[in-house]
């Protein structure tokens, strides 16, 4: 899974030291279940976040979030961090979804307060990566947003479908269906979906790092309101991007006919 960082969040302390960097909150034991990576070389501007909870095959546990979380916020503070790619180091799955029997032992105000960060998390990634809301098979509900993303992907009748019925969907089912933008052949060693986003990233990494960010902007909060609201945002997101040096680089590009070398200012 591959996203553009927005930046809209201020961190508590400052993020580590560059190159291959594991990250962790609270106090933990054995390896860290989400560790950091920068890419280099032709790739800078690329950062894998890799998932690694192999005995519960990546499922939605407390440190995990937490983990995942604090990440997320340092990640957006890094200026030179362009493109994500969100990677499983677990083979054959890439998240297994809530860990219930860490759930199980929850108390009910525990529950209520994990479910609202791993709401806030979905929020963070918006992710499609899920191929079911199988939720009411197991006597529980999507709560950590799916009830309000699917719809707004796929419709209100056919996201009630899917989630009434727990149906799970296959990589073509879910790209007929618009859940995912591509799919591809697994290859032998099992990671065709990660070369797939890593030439996607390769893609977005050289464009205008602050017209993506602003972009991202006005996609995410124009779909939640009108479409008269929406092109207010547009507008507000448009003026920030006048001032950039990003811009003016991208118009002399064009008038003297060579690449553009956008520094995200």
């Amino acid at each position: 899974m591959l996203r553009a960082l927005p930046r809209a969040l201020c961190l508590s302390r400052p993020w580590r030291s560059p190159g291959a960097r594991d990250c962790a909150s609270g106090v933990k034991t054995g390896a860290p279940e989400i560790q950091v990576h920068a890419l280099t070389g032709p790739d800078k501007g690329i950062t894998e976040v890799l998932m690694n909870r192999p005995h519960a095959r990546n499922a939605l546990g407390k440190v995990f979030v937490s983990e995942l979380l604090e990440a997320l916020a340092q990640l957006r503070e890094d200026q030179q961090v362009r493109v994500l790619i969100f990677r499983s180091a677990v083979k054959g799955v890439f998240c297994a979804g809530a860990d219930l029997k860490e759930r199980e032992q929850m108390s009910a105000v525990e529950v209520g307060l994990f479910v609202q960060r791993l709401r806030g998390l979905m929020s963070e990634i918006a992710s499609s990566a899920v191929m079911g809301l199988i939720e009411t098979t197991r006597g529980l509900l999507p709560g950590a947003g799916g009830t309000q993303r699917l719809p707004r992907c796929l419709g209100v009748a056919l996201a009630k479908e899917l989630i009434f019925t727990g149906r799970r969907l296959n990589g073509m089912q879910a790209h007929e269906l618009g859940l995912v933008n591509h799919t591809v052949a697994q290859n032998e060693e099992g990671n065709a979906a990660y070369h797939r986003a890593l030439t996607l990233a390769q893609e977005i990494l050289p464009q205008a790092p602050i017209a993506v960010r602003l972009g991202k902007v006005a996609i995410d909060r124009g779909m939640e309101v009108d479409i008269a609201s929406g092109m207010a945002i547009e507008r507000m997101c448009y003026a920030q991007n006048i001032p950039t040096q990003d811009r003016l680089e991208g118009m002399a590009a064009f008038r003297e006919k060579r690449p553009p070398k956008f520094v995200g200012k």
